[in-house]
């Protein structure tokens, strides 16, 4: 009887039937998260789609997430160019996690600390991200997460198809306000350029007019929707500071506006926040026009080398929040 058994095991083995799968195949390895910051914009969750991809392309499955929904311009992206967007999921304690377009906590998961970061991919400044074991970091001062994920694509040799292509030049043109912003390098240019060729697109300057256009739509969208649609918290000597940032193609549109979104700042200020800045860009006239409500107007005005004018504070040639906002208050604040 043993014999027979042993026989009709070995049968059953040989014709890959007999046996439950889990008894002969291993589990497969845990999905690596890569999530964006909160409040996501293009460049965050194009870049999440991007790695995942290639990431899993290269054996190591990978998932892209999303802190939150995605905004009226990133669906437009998405929708253009047939991307799925990442599931919204917050919680990442206990699993492998790859950063994209940020390195600071305010901006990360909130359990972020529970969880094992093993890689990073961002073009802005470090932002006291600590990990306990070595990670893989692409950090470069470019204007785009995306044009650096173009280079991981290029050493890996891995082609870019057309669909991300697509995604990964609009997060260039959104991020570099249609090359505008003072944060736009050559290499932002050359990738744009090479990506267009990718994904057929023929006129890249109408389609990142189309992209702000899109951002200008804002008529009936409550104040705090937009306040909170990119908007960025740090943690500068121990105040809290939150700036947002609305660019549309004619300030003129957001007019009505401002009075609305003075009160919700105001209510939002009351969660804590030291100081609470609106960026309102033009993009036509290069230019922002700035919001403010802080304890101490005087410390961010001097920052800014702003002085309010008819409740007006206008900065010729303020583009970036990252690069020409952000590192004076972080000077102010010291």
């Amino acid at each position: 009887m043993n014999r027979f058994v042993s026989l009709l095991l070995a049968g059953a083995l040989a014709l890959g039937a007999g046996l439950p799968s889990w008894s002969l195949e291993p589990k497969p390895a845990q999905d690596v998260l890569v999530v964006g910051h909160r409040n996501p914009d293009t460049d965050s969750i194009i870049g999440a789609i991007a790695v995942a991809r290639l990431k899993t392309k290269l054996g190591v499955p990978a998932a892209p997430i999303a802190q939150g929904p995605v905004n009226p311009e990133t669906q437009y992206v998405l929708d253009t160019f047939k991307l799925a967007a990442p599931p919204v999921e917050t919680k990442v304690a206990g699993r492998k996690v790859i950063l994209v377009d940020h390195s600071d906590y305010p901006q990360a998961p909130a359990d972020l600390p529970k969880a094992d970061v093993v890689g990073l991919v961002d073009h802005h400044k470090l932002g006291g991200l600590a990990t306990e074991k070595p990670l893989e970091a692409w950090v470069f001062p470019v204007g785009s997460t995306s044009t650096i994920i173009a280079r991981m694509y290029a050493a890996a040799k891995v082609p870019i198809p057309k669909d991300l292509a697509g995604g990964m030049l609009c997060a260039i043109l959104s991020d570099t306000v249609i090359f505008k912003s003072p944060t736009t390098t050559a290499e932002d240019r050359a990738t744009a350029s090479r990506l267009a060729k990718l994904a057929g697109v023929k006129d890249v300057p109408a389609l990142g007019l189309k992209l702000f256009e899109v951002k200008s739509q804002v008529k009936g969208v409550p104040a705090m929707d937009l306040l909170k649609r990119d908007f960025k918290s740090f943690t500068m000597n121990g105040r809290k500071v939150g700036v947002a940032q609305l660019e549309v193609v004619d300030l003129a549109i957001l007019a009505p506006m401002r009075k609305d979104l003075l009160k919700a700042m105001t209510e939002l200020k009351a969660e804590g926040y030291h100081s609470l800045l609106l960026m309102l860009t033009d993009v036509m006239k290069e230019g922002t026009d700035l919001l403010l409500v802080s304890d101490d107007e005087a410390l961010v005005d001097a920052a800014m080398g702003a002085k309010a004018q008819g409740g007006t504070r206008w900065l010729p040639g303020v583009m970036s929040r990252k690069k020409q906002v952000i590192p004076n208050l972080e000077k102010a604040f010291k």
